[in-house]
């Protein structure tokens, strides 16, 4: 891949895989396909969700609701998940047979304990930024591959918000999995396909 490119590996980590506290079904599978297009990429960047304790974005942080219900917080609509990716825990790792030695930064997310953060670029508050556009932008980097779990929330929400960011954007598919919970993948990609976000696969790199 030309040096202004940028594979952004997202959040393959232990609690998103099978056996995981939030798996992500057959999540496991994007592994060997991630390991397998890194070695193509000069740069590659990691983002880690990255929880504190009682998150706001935990069910059991909310007495009487149950994981996958959703509840009005200051900045909006947010689903509630089982706890997961808690700083320090197994969960939180990366999973054991992801190989990107190469990868240069590690973009955690989600460690503001009242605000769940999707996307790599900004938290879910719309307001408060990563700062990983800045870091793009120094580098040179204009174009941005997405992969990795879940398809239909922290990929989905990094590829939106890299577009709008002024970067072009592509989704790998077959290096993602998703949730899909209540129409959230058809959700997803109705919103990539309206902003311009095209889907490839990892044959096409």
């Amino acid at each position: 891949m030309s040096p202004d490119s940028l594979l952004l590996v997202i959040d393959v980590q232990n609690d998103f895989l099978p056996g995981g506290a939030l798996a992500v079904p057959r999540g496991d599978e994007v592994v060997a396909v991630i390991n397998r297009i890194a070695r193509k990429f000069e740069n590659v960047i990691l983002t880690q969700d990255w929880h504190t304790p009682n998150h706001v974005s935990f069910a059991s942080s909310h007495p009487g609701k149950k994981p996958f219900e959703t509840t009005q917080l200051a900045y909006g609509a947010q689903v509630l998940w089982p706890d997961h990716c808690v700083q320090g825990t197994r969960g939180a790792d990366f999973a054991a047979a992801l190989d990107v030695p190469h990868a240069q930064a590690i973009v955690r997310k989600g460690y503001h304990a009242h605000t769940d953060s999707y996307s790599a670029f900004v938290e879910a508050d719309r307001q408060t930024p990563t700062g990983l556009a800045g870091l793009l932008r120094e580098r040179g980097i204009t174009t941005v591959y997405c992969c990795g779990l879940a398809t239909d929330f922290c990929v989905a929400w990094s590829a939106l918000d890299a577009k709008a960011a002024g970067f072009e954007t592509y989704v790998i598919e077959d290096a993602c999995r998703a949730i899909d919970t209540a129409g959230s993948l058809a959700a997803a990609r109705a919103a990539l396909a309206q902003a311009g976000v095209a889907f490839v696969t990892s044959d096409a790199l």
